[in-house]
């Protein structure tokens, strides 16, 4: 039905009167420190994977250093300015006006966003959005979906790669005189690349492959004058292996959304969403010679769900900017686990879930005054915490529980204050001051998991975060081709949720069952706070055909507490970095011809909250190279981590190291009609 819509719509006249945005204002913005990433940055990356784009972005980072092919799926999230500690995103992902967060941890699923199908991405660093809300404590990602004046009505890539990798994506197009509808699918599989370092292996390591699936149908149609209709629909499938017996992992998903934008003299906007998410996930504890791999936890369905709505006004008012609104959004899940594992076999099953609610109103104003540009922000929420459960049965006739955790709710404000002032034609100088929240996930308040040998109970019990911070930064353009920005940033997070060690096995532990005398038992806590401050740096140029960028970042953050994270008190967050640089250069000798490059280095970090497992800095280089044959054929030549350094993703109490993706080598066809 789809290929016959588009076959019907490419029929029709090519003039496009709608544009599939969202309405056009910035108030309430001022003062922060964004960047874009334009779609020519995005098509032109040696890695086309979303969060390592996200990556290249100083001070923006996913928990762990490998990607979405290789780490596990709970551990794909973003964060900002040393604000992380666990796998859950500080940061909000949104795209075409939609939160992304997994309803049920708060994780990111990045293979379901490729590339190709974006018009930009939009990063905001420094909290305190009152637009979003819940879950923008460190910033904003704002994906924005491509529209028929970037996409050919046929599109497509092919690319084969190191260790049997496919990357493939098509997309077809049709174009009407009042609106368009663009549908697209992207493949990738790969034979993956064995975890664990040479030096740790053990007779059970092995490659962990991966399949991965997304489908995107986009609608958008004038419904009345000034009025379009914009209906999206994602469908994403996932599938992993960590590298050894027993840890597979499923993932899988289906969103839809409608939205009804006004454009006027008051513009306005309607949304509303659905989101389907399912997990499944198993977890192994190996011994120290890395011969066996035992199954102690299957987690075979953890579904999810979560609903929205969002209603906007934008005025023009003259010498004042004005948008307003209100949202909504419900989430809801559950894990379903076995665990207790006797002999291969489970002697437990566990239930675990509950039901998270926010719903707010929020209010933003920007106005000028001379060369002054100020703006003011802010939003009310009523939060709910309903329904908690965790019901754990026996398999072999012992004794069941179920217990039932009280509900609670509370208001949360939001806010920013921001303003820009034009010291002169090419300097601006900027400052800003917010607050924001973030709600403990599903996950955090009721799901256990299991890393390698170590192993994290939940806490019901958990209170949301909350951060201030403050920022100052300038804009320097020289001359039209370069730009120099430079931004100074104090950040403190308090009842930061971490996972604290409680004890080492080994032993019988609450929330997780045993573990073994190579592994630590961890609950997640409220820590007093999380204390973050440093400096970001971007750079970029034009030099002829020659451009390139620099992105740096220094993060000084800190763990304070004096209750039960008290041990870990002045120690720096996991897998927290104190320095981040990406340096791009792209070389167009022609129109038809592209070469660049992509040096990224990250310091030092640790695995673990006491600081003892370093994992080590590493400096990788990407390179790519493209050719054009006319308007419809391109071949090109890429690589990730060209030189195989090795990048240590994390490491276990023993010590075994493991790592994210090594050399990968990619030749690939596009073409376009």
């Amino acid at each position: 039905m789809i290929v016959l819509l588009l076959a019907v719509m490419a029929q029709a006249t090519p003039d496009i009167v709608v544009t599939g945005r969202a309405l056009e204002s910035d108030a309430g913005e001022e003062g922060t420190n964004s960047i874009v990433i334009d779609r020519k940055q995005l098509l032109e990356r040696a890695n086309r994977g979303l969060d390592n784009i996200l990556g290249d972005v100083g001070g923006v980072q996913g928990f762990r250093r490998s990607d979405a092919r290789s780490t596990h799926p709970t551990s794909q999230s973003i964060t900002m300015r040393g604000l992380g500690g666990n796998a859950a995103s500080r940061s909000l992902l949104i795209l075409d006006g939609v939160p992304q967060a997994d309803p049920f941890g708060g994780w990111v699923a990045f293979p379901a966003y490729a590339v190709d199908r974006l018009n930009s991405v939009r990063v905001t660093r420094g909290g305190g959005s009152a637009l979003w809300g819940n879950g923008a404590l460190a910033g904003t990602v704002e994906l924005e979906s491509a529209t028929p004046d970037q996409l050919r009505p046929i599109e497509g890539r092919l690319a084969v790669g190191s260790r049997g990798s496919f990357d493939g994506m098509s997309s077809l197009t049709g174009k009407g005189s009042d609106g368009f509808v663009t549908g697209s699918l992207a493949l990738a599989r790969g034979d993956g690349f064995v975890p664990i370092v040479g030096a740790d292996r053990g007779p059970i390591d092995r490659r962990g492959p991966y399949r991965q699936i997304s489908g995107f149908v986009r609608g958008v149609t004038e419904v009345a004058p000034a009025t379009e209709l914009q209906a999206n629909l994602l469908l994403f499938g996932d599938r992993r292996t960590r590298g050894v017996p027993n840890t597979d992992n499923k993932a899988r998903g289906i969103d839809g959304s409608v939205r009804l934008v006004g454009r006027g003299p008051v513009g306005w906007s309607l949304l509303g969403y659905v989101q389907h998410r399912r997990l499944e996930s198993e977890f192994a504890s190996i011994d120290a010679a890395r011969t066996t791999s035992t199954l102690v936890l299957d987690q075979y369905k953890v579904p999810a769900r979560g609903w929205g709505a969002r209603g906007e006004l934008s005025f023009d008012l003259g010498a004042v900017d004005l948008r307003t609104g209100a949202d909504l959004r419900i989430v809801s899940g559950e894990t379903n686990e076995l665990f207790q594992f006797v002999a291969g076999s489970p002697t437990k099953r566990r239930v675990a879930g509950g039901r998270n609610t926010a719903a707010g109103v929020f209010a933003a104003a920007t106005t000028e005054v001379g060369k002054l540009r100020l703006s003011a922000a802010g939003r009310i929420d009523r939060w709910a915490i309903r329904d908690g459960r965790l019901d754990e049965t026996s398999l072999i006739g012992g004794t069941d529980s179920a217990t039932r955790f009280a509900g609670r709710s509370r208001w949360e404000p939001t806010g920013r204050l921001g303003l820009t002032w034009e010291a002169s034609s090419k300097l601006n100088v900027r400052a800003a001051a917010y607050r924001g929240w973030r709600l403990p996930t599903l996950n955090e308040l009721y799901r256990p998991f299991r890393a390698g040998a170590d192993a994290t109970a939940a806490n019901a019990a958990l209170d949301p975060e909350t951060m201030v911070g403050a920022e100052a930064g300038t804009d320097w353009r020289p001359s039209s081709d370069m730009k120099l920005s430079l931004t100074a940033f104090v950040a403190r997070l308090d009842d930061a949720i971490a996972n604290v060690t409680i004890a080492q096995g080994p032993g019988v532990f609450p929330g997780v069952g045993f573990v073994s005398a190579a592994g630590s038992f961890r609950r997640r806590e409220n820590l007093d706070s999380i204390t973050s401050r440093g400096i970001e740096a971007e750079w970029e140029g034009t030099f002829g055909a020659v451009s390139a960028s620099l992105s740096y970042a220094f993060v000084d953050a800190r763990v304070r507490d004096d209750g039960v994270g008290s041990a870990v008190d002045g120690l720096r967050p996991v897998q927290v970095p104190k320095h981040h640089l990406a340096l791009v250069a792209d070389w167009n000798p022609s129109d038809a011809t592209s070469i660049g490059a992509l040096a990224k280095w990250a310091s030092a970090r640790f695995e673990d909250d006491a600081n003892e497992r370093r994992l080590a800095g590493a400096l990788t280089v990407d390179a790519y190279a493209t050719q054009r044959f006319g308007r419809r054929w391109k071949i090109g030549l890429r690589a990730e981590n060209l030189f195989d350094r090795r990048v240590e993703a994390s490491v276990s109490e023993r010590g075994e190291v493991e790592r994210a993706t090594p050399r990968t080598i990619w030749l690939e066809l596009g073409f376009a009609y």
